[in-house]
């Protein structure tokens, strides 16, 4: 299979964008609180569990985003129109097809609260749309 080359500053930029937004959501600002609570969990337990590995923890998740950009960055490449809107719901399908239907059985198995599905997953398809769009504006 031949991989299609890809923009490497634009994937840099999305994988560094789904960090952000990840350091972003999963703060006091916009749902830590609600995502403790589910997880049943307090800031101190979580603080104390990960005592000395969040350098670890932060560029491991870094790392992610960097994968997840790249293989978008390789699907969005098969387009030849590709818009704004277009790069957009790739990312949608994308989530649909990969992370949020298999995060969804994933859930229901282990018994986990809708309300923590909809946290996590939310955050993975508003990542695939911003990277998406990111993709699609600079290829």
């Amino acid at each position: 299979m031949h991989v299609p080359q890809v923009h490497y500053l634009a994937v840099l930029a999305a994988g560094f964008a789904i960090f952000v937004l990840g350091g972003l959501w999963y703060s006091p600002v916009l749902f830590a609180k609600p995502w403790m609570s589910l997880q049943g969990v307090t800031e101190e337990e979580l603080k104390a569990k990960s005592k000395g590995s969040m350098p670890a923890l932060y560029l491991q998740a870094l790392l992610t985003g960097l994968v997840a950009a790249w293989a978008m960055a390789v699907l969005l490449n098969h387009f030849v129109d590709l818009t704004l809107l277009r790069g957009a719901l790739v990312g949608v399908l994308c989530w649909i097809g990969f992370a949020g239907s298999t995060s969804y059985a994933t859930a229901i198995f282990s018994q986990k609260p809708k309300g923590l599905w909809l946290i996590d997953a939310g955050f993975n398809l508003v990542s695939f749309i911003i990277a998406g769009i990111i993709l699609a504006a600079w290829r």
